[in-house]
């Protein structure tokens, strides 16, 4: 598009925000010329007259009279225009005489007076200039320098809207745009004084240049003005997004909100130096703490040094934090609170009795039925560190010992069950090793191999300074069966996500390396160093993925577990958006059969929770091709759609619009993601609408799309004991009874529906949906991947990938706790959360609340904030462990 034509689709609406005014005085305009001037009152004809004299003395040859005159007017005007209800009426009677007014300017001589006038026709040209002329901006930069503010509102907003133009145009043509950034400057002091912050931040990201917003934030509007700052920087294009958040973080800095700094901090491309920042802005221990739980539940890997912290034993206080050793006491405090510590059985969740009819009495001990059972059981009591399956006492009568459970499972059955032990004894890294460590001495592999596994996910986002979980894995990572190799590998994997450490790299790289691994300890290899260094762009391990993926034969890419090596890949740049395109563009140059599954894959991941739209529009039209049989690229391109559009509420409406249409006309294969994309885009969040949509397909012919939509019903439901969704998953369990895989996923589904009694989330989203955890996006991405194809794995032997979800949990609560961090009950409402950014005043944040006493549970959507005001919490963010100290200035009454 050639310059000039640039500014002009945008021109009518840019000028003033609301066009009425402006339309309106040209529909009245012509009216009144033609009834003349038969309505007027006699005030309003006296004050034309008086305005139509003001204009014949303005042209008087006497300076002096001129003088008078453009004074007068200017008075009149600046009187009327200080309300903005409708057209003024100097400006409505001067309409006629615009024209000439603007002739006899262009023949004044330079003088004070031609400047007077320039100021006048700069506010006439308001309401009369033709659009795309921009005129109000050409008279003002040729008038005085007075304020602007004193003409109104109306009058700045629309000079704002006429600069936006003029730069972009200026910009084209390479001229100067200094006049501008003066008159900018003006108008942005004005805006920031007038509680216009989202106007000014427009305005300044029109003209590119934010950091002008630092110096004229103060105290009382500098919340607001990064609240619309982060909050557009979701709708902003790469790197502009980051641009934006990174003035946030200076004001917040700035201010000393060093909570809301920190979150900022996390968000942008090199989060650590930032963090350390932070931390070192403050000498505050308590505050410091706030920070660590921060940055524990988002999972950052983070070594508390010298600068951070002086003392040694604050030191070690901050590190324990970080490392997330809180969390299971935290967790039981809030299980304790709610009355939920009383371990549950899978008979429990299926609730049998409910169900009238066929399928009530399939109580037969089938191997695939004990598994699904191990996995329920593992869902419903993670965390509780006691269930009536595996950690029963080996005396009661009821389901004998724990070694009874586990060889009612068959082979690789036992791994599963082994592993459930990991799940139930989560966070809990002390106990749960111990109980653990007596499995590792089994003469059955598998069982060594769940054991190995069991390590990892109880370790899973705990972190310690002794590495008990690297230790123990590392002995089994060389061994001969493949089944143990994989539990160590896979083990690592989730003890160590997202914790980029250097050793697991040489270990697993040379895994991928060697030449004689089978094929799935490869894929369990690269798998786990994608998530060890997710986010990390680690090229190395890219390259060793590459290389994997090059050398295997034309057999082993037909097998379906070769497709989670471009996931692997995928990991590396998860969220990181154009690092990943060097990597892509290698990936064209595979075996066509995992060619275009590799590019569409490593594109989904890289854009994950962006919302970038111009992707998603290339995925849908990926998906839109109609292509021969055995092509299954389409699949992760439908999933890419929901990782993309999941990064803020509009896009994931929009997003679950299309998947509809795609249900509708798309081939099989994208069918069978469709269910899958909407789980992972309603997380955690069972939406009525998307629920309806869920449960219509789990009917479906196609046997891999109705299984699909069940344990999505599982993924929207999860942790929230949604009592529907449960319903529906009871209605399926008779239905499919005669089934096998079917109810397997039923089953799965129940258990993820009441994931840790309905005290977990799944969601990868946290701190008011702002920041997205890469180790827990991770995790669900790869369980996904894993479900495009459930006969070859989830139904088949590697239905330990279903652990894998353990990085997403978390407990979806809000504690709070005292100086000491010891549990601290006070009121909270806790009530669904109000988007205020750029409204005016203080508004409500939530609405419809009840109040409770923390501990307190946080659905999706919903946010907390104190009752109280004897207590001060250290972070605005009411999520996790929040720590409250006294308010010196409250008094009991």
């Amino acid at each position: 598009m050639s310059p000039p034509e640039n500014p002009t689709p945008a021109a009518p609406s840019e000028p003033s925000q609301p066009p009425p005014p402006a339309a309106a005085a040209k529909g009245k305009g012509k009216k009144k010329d033609e009834k003349k001037d038969d309505d007027l009152s006699e005030e309003d004809l006296a004050l034309k007259e008086q305005l139509e004299l003001y204009v014949v003395r303005a042209q008087d040859a006497d300076p002096g009279v001129q003088k008078l005159a453009l004074e007068s007017m200017r008075q009149e005007i600046r009187s009327a225009t200080s309300s903005m209800t409708s057209v003024p009426k100097p400006l409505k009677f001067l309409r006629p005489h615009y024209g000439t007014l603007k002739d006899y300017f262009d023949t004044m001589p330079e003088s004070e007076l031609k400047k007077y006038m320039a100021d006048i026709l700069s506010v006439l040209a308001l309401t009369m200039s033709v659009d795309g002329d921009r005129e109000s901006l050409k008279y003002r930069l040729l008038g005085s320098e007075g304020d602007i503010g004193s003409w109104g509102h109306e009058y700045v907003r629309n000079l704002a809207g006429e600069i936006a133009q003029e730069f972009q145009k200026r910009q084209d043509d390479d001229l100067p745009i200094d006049a501008l950034m003066e008159l900018v400057q003006q108008i942005i002091s004005f805006h920031m004084k007038h509680n216009a912050e989202p106007e000014a931040v427009d305005l300044l990201m029109e003209v590119e240049d934010l950091d002008l917003l630092v110096e004229h934030v103060d105290a009382t509007n500098y919340k607001r003005a990064c609240l619309y700052l982060t909050s557009s920087s979701r709708y902003l294009p790469a790197p502009d997004d980051m641009l934006a958040l990174d003035i946030a973080y200076t004001i917040y800095m700035k201010f000393g909100d060093l909570a809301n700094a920190l979150r900022i901090a996390l968000e942008l491309d090199k989060p650590m130096q930032y963090v350390k920042q932070v931390y070192t802005a403050t000498d505050d221990l308590l505050l410091k703490k706030q920070f660590s739980y921060i940055i524990a539940r988002h999972g950052l890997a983070m070594e508390i040094d010298d600068e951070i912290a002086a003392d040694d034993n604050d030191k070690e206080l901050l590190q324990e934090i970080v490392n997330n050793t809180k969390l299971s006491e935290g967790y039981l405090t809030l299980a304790r609170d709610i009355e939920v510590m009383e371990p549950k059985s899978p008979e429990d969740i299926y609730k049998v009795h409910l169900i009238d009819g066929r399928g009530a009495s399939s109580s037969l001990d089938s191997a695939r039925q004990n598994l699904a059972a191990t996995f329920v059981n593992a869902f419903v009591n993670a965390g509780f560190g006691q269930d009536k399956l595996m950690t029963a006492p080996s005396d009661s009568s009821s389901s004998g010992s724990s070694g009874n459970w586990l060889f009612k499972n068959k082979e690789h059955g036992k791994a599963s069950a082994a592993a459930s032990l990991g799940m139930i004894l989560l966070w809990d890294t002390d106990s749960g090793l111990a109980q653990i460590d007596k499995y590792l001495h089994s003469n059955d592999t598998h069982v060594v191999a769940g054991a190995l596994l069991g390590i990892g996910i109880v370790t899973c986002g705990v972190k310690s300074d002794c590495d008990p979980a690297f230790a123990i894995l590392m002995e089994y990572i060389a061994k001969d069966d493949s089944n143990i190799r994989i539990g160590a590998i896979l083990g690592l994997g989730i003890a160590y996500a997202g914790s980029q450490k250097e050793d697991l790299k040489m270990h697993l790289s040379a895994v991928l390396g060697d030449s004689q691994s089978p094929l799935e300890v490869l894929v369990f290899a690269a798998i786990s160093l994608g998530l060890v260094f997710v986010s990390s762009c680690n090229e190395e391990i890219a390259q060793s993925i590459i290389f994997a993926l090059m050398e295997r034969s034309e057999a082993e890419l037909g097998e379906p577990i070769i497709r989670l090596l471009p996931v692997a890949l995928g990991l590396l740049y998860l969220g990181k958006q154009e690092s990943v395109e060097a990597t892509a563009e290698v990936s064209k140059t595979f075996d066509e059969k995992i060619g275009k599954y590799c590019d569409v894959t490593l594109m989904s991941l890289a854009y994950a929770g962006t919302g970038n739209v111009l992707k998603v529009q290339k995925l849908l039209g990926i998906c839109s091709q109609h292509l021969e049989k055995g092509e299954t690229h389409q699949g992760p391109a439908v999933l890419g759609i929901a990782l993309i559009a999941m990064a803020e509420e509009l896009g994931s409406e929009m997003a679950v619009r299309s998947l509809e249409r795609l249900l509708q006309y798309g081939e099989q294969n994208i069918r069978r993601a469709v269910p899958l994309a909407l789980g992972i885009l309603c997380i955690s969040n069972p939406k009525v609408t998307v629920m309806d949509t869920l449960s219509r397909l789990s009917h479906d012919a196609d046997a891999d799309v109705s299984m699909a939509a069940i344990i999505s019903l599982g993924l929207i439901g999860a942790g929230t004991n949604n009592a529907r969704i449960a319903g529906m998953l009871r209605n399926l369990s008779s239905y499919y009874y005669k089934e096998a895989a079917h109810l397997f996923c039923v089953r799965i589904a129940q258990g993820l529906v009441h994931l840790g009694k309905g005290l977990l989330t799944l969601s990868p989203y946290h701190s008011d949906r702002f920041l997205l955890s890469p180790m827990a996006l991770g995790g669900l991405v790869t369980v996904l991947h894993a479900c495009l194809d459930m006969k070859s794995t989830i139904l088949g032997k590697y239905h330990y990938i279903l652990y894998i979800i353990v990085l997403a949990m978390q407990p979806r609560m809000l504690l709070t706790v005292d100086e000491d961090l010891k549990p601290l009950s006070v009121p909270v409402r806790v009530g669904q959360a109000v988007d205020v950014v750029g409204q005016a005043g203080r508004p409500k944040t939530i609405t419809g609340f009840q109040t409770h006493s923390t501990p307190v549970l946080l659905a999706a959507g919903e946010r907390a904030e104190l009752a109280t005001e004897k207590y001060i919490p250290l972070t605005s963010v009411l999520e996790g462990f929040v720590i409250l100290k006294k308010n010196p200035e409250y008094h009991e009454d």
